[in-house]
């Protein structure tokens, strides 16, 4: 294991909430859409409990930018 692989493990950890939610309000506001060609919305929680297994890639997604970010800063890049 390389010393790399403890900081992204925490990053995606710890940015997973934020992108879960993000996920969640996402839906949330496509289903509203949905309505406008005669689909029905979805509820909030149901939105909230599809965001736990769809945040998964997301949050993989975020966090190799963020990490990008970072290397970036630090002029790893």
């Amino acid at each position: 294991m390389t010393k790399t692989e403890p900081r992204i493990t925490r990053l995606y950890l710890l940015l997973y909430p934020f992108t879960a939610l993000a996920v969640a309000i996402n839906l949330f506001l496509l289903g509203l859409m949905w309505q406008s060609i005669g689909l029905s919305a979805i509820p909030p929680v149901i939105a909230l409990i599809a965001c736990v297994p769809l945040g998964l890639p997301v949050n993989w997604w975020v966090t190799k930018w963020v990490r990008g970010l970072i290397d970036e800063a630090e002029g790893r890049k």
